[in-house]
């Protein structure tokens, strides 16, 4: 890979001494995991921040324990207990050919794929998943949202990725990642903008939700780009 044609990355968070810095992260901490600020290009990033501006590529999501993608009916009916994830998830028409597909795709390139196996140390490939294009998307939270503790152990899944597109967001508006951590020590990590969050999902303390967003307007939203890769 020659860094120096990648118009994605930021080149500087790309470079062997900072690859060595996440590695050494991940080993110390429990769970695995490392935040890099900055790893995308900004300018880039900003051309992805206003396709998904457009609150008509968006589409409620939600989740049981006992089930994945429930309708409303079956929404209503959980306990509130059941309930884990509400939140939009971003649904653009096969027509639409926006900066923030292209970045979706680039991705789950083998290129992006080749700079976290360096990170992990692990050899990531979408060759034996079913449909990777589920495996990474776009996600917003409001007021009435939410995301209760989880694990994302999947089978295999090596890697999960989380990056921020929240610009200028303030400490009091919630938002935060929270691993459960070791010992009774939750570890909260605020969405800001360009942060990535990398993790192993099978990493001691990596159970994870996200506190409620709070704001004085239904319309404000906390973004995020959700990402998962599996080993061969």
């Amino acid at each position: 890979m020659n860094p120096l044609e990648n118009k994605w990355l930021n080149n500087k968070c790309i470079t062997e001494d900072a690859i060595n810095v996440y590695r050494s992260a991940l080993k110390l901490q429990h769970p695995n995991y490392t935040v890099i600020d900055g790893l995308f290009n900004d300018s880039m990033l900003n051309a992805v921040t206003d396709a998904l501006s457009k609150s008509e590529h968006w589409q409620t999501q939600r989740h049981t324990y006992s089930e994945l993608y429930v309708d409303d009916t079956k929404w209503q009916q959980a306990d509130d207990e059941e309930r884990f994830v509400q939140r939009d998830v971003w649904k653009p028409t096969k027509s639409t050919h926006t900066t923030a597909n292209e970045f979706l795709t680039y991705l789950r390139s083998d290129e992006f794929m080749a700079v976290l196996s360096r990170i992990f140390n692990v050899h990531l490939t979408d060759i034996h998943v079913g449909d990777p294009d589920i495996n990474t998307n776009y996600f917003r939270l409001n007021t009435n949202d939410l995301v209760e503790q989880h694990a994302d152990d999947s089978p295999g899944r090596e890697v999960c990725m989380l990056l921020y597109l929240n610009k200028d967001w303030a400490e009091d508006t919630g938002g935060e990642l929270v691993f459960k951590g070791e010992g009774g020590k939750p570890i909260h990590i605020s969405p800001l903008y360009n942060r990535c969050v990398l993790f192993n999902p099978a990493s001691k303390g990596s159970e994870h939700w996200v506190e409620r967003v709070k704001a004085q307007s239904e319309s404000v939203y906390r973004y995020n780009v959700t990402s998962w890769y599996w080993g061969e």
